[in-house]
Order: C-alpha cells, then sequence, then structure tokens
C-alpha cells in the first residue's frame, strides 16, 4: 500500500530538514526553520541564549552569542517560529547551529491553520 505523501511544510526557501543536519561538514554555513520549543539563558552561559527548534523531522539546537542576541533581540524574544541562518557546529555527537542571522517567521503559521484549498491557492501567488 502506498503511503499518502506528507502535508506540504511553508518552509522558508533553502531551509535543512533537521532530520539532515548531519549531512553537511562541520563549519558549513545552512539554515534551519522551525517552532520555538525552548528558550534558555542559563546564569553560567555568560550571555549565551540556547534555543531548540523543531520542524516535522525532528529538533535543532541552536546556539545564540550575545552579539547576535543583541542584534536580534525581538526575534529571539517572540518568534513562535523562527528561520536561523548560521554555522553547523559537532561536539561530542551533538550537532548545534551557531546563528549568524534570525529571523521570525511566525506569520507564516497562520498558513498551517488555512484549509488547503486556501492554502494551494497562496503558494501559487
Amino acid at each position: 500500500m502506498e503511503m499518502p505523501p506528507p502535508p506540504t511544510w511553508h518552509r522558508p526557501p533553502a531551509c535543512l530538514p533537521n532530520d539532515q543536519l548531519d549531512l553537511p561538514p562541520g563549519g558549513a554555513r545552512i539554515a534551519v526553520a522551525g517552532l520555538v520549543l525552548v528558550r534558555q539563558r542559563p546564569g553560567t552561559a555568560k550571555g549565551v541564549i540556547f534555543i531548540t527548534l523543531e520542524d516535522e523531522t525532528g529538533i535543532c539546537n541552536v546556539i545564540v552569542w550575545r552579539k547576535m542576541y543583541e542584534r536580534f533581540r525581538r526575534a529571539v524574544i517572540s518568534g513562535r517560529a523562527l528561520k536561523v541562518t548560521g554555522r553547523v557546529q559537532r561536539e561530542g555527537g551533538v550537532t548545534h547551529v551557531i546563528a549568524e542571522q534570525i529571523e521570525d517567521i511566525s506569520h507564516m503559521l497562520d498558513d498551517l491553520i488555512q484549509p488547503a484549498k486556501v492554502r494551494s491557492a497562496h503558494q501559487s501567488d
């Protein structure tokens, strides 16, 4: 029995699905996108913020250094969905994305709750 295709996700252009983060080499510049699950700012982290993003394929760990936080503060604090462009870092079997640019894409969530017919009309625009 053939499985139906997965629903279309309104993914920003050129974003790597989280389940493919093991493909690019360390240091590669990539973009990921997803819902913000967790924002952590441990007192011992000297201003570093850790964000966990989830897309339909899995989760992604994002590290936001203080300088990037100051530059993209509004998106980091209030974004329900983010697109993060940055560098792949692997340490101890864990993959992170070191943020270089952060974009609030929360407006795209509205498209997910629209009926499929309306969504496909917007995609063809």
